[in-house]
């Protein structure tokens, strides 16, 4: 298995398995709206990250390669959808916008894990 593989592999698990630590956290200590917000925010963008994946997947394959301004369009598409989202949560008063903003980090996070875990091979790999 290749390390981009590897690395997007590891990143999808740790995407879903920060959402439902950050939730169960934030269900036993925080207020409703809180946890809603860690919840909402990390399905966006662990969603959007799912979609991206596919949308490059697709473009990319040599028998169907797409054009850029097709991915950006679908890219934006997905960015406008999101804020929209994001816009009515938080206008509506159904989520607290800090947790949002814990839940919206957790692709961010599960890259910097996927990254500290292959350095950390990397080291311990030379040393041997």
């Amino acid at each position: 298995m290749s390390i981009q593989q590897r690395l997007l592999k590891f990143i999808v698990r740790a995407n879903w398995i920060l959402l439902a630590m950050a939730g169960f956290i934030g269900y036993f200590t925080a207020s409703s709206d809180f946890t809603l917000g860690i919840i909402a925010g990390g399905l966006i963008v662990t969603i959007n990250f799912h979609l991206l994946y596919r949308t490059l997947k697709k473009s990319l394959t040599p028998p169907q390669l797409a054009s850029t301004n097709a991915v950006l369009i679908k890219y934006y598409i997905r960015f406008i959808i999101s804020a929209l989202i994001i816009l009515l949560l938080i206008a509506g008063d159904y989520v607290n916008p800090l947790g949002l903003i814990i839940g919206l980090s957790i692709v961010v996070t599960s890259i910097l894990l996927a990254t500290l875990y292959e350095v950390k091979n990397n080291i311990f790999k030379e040393a041997v």
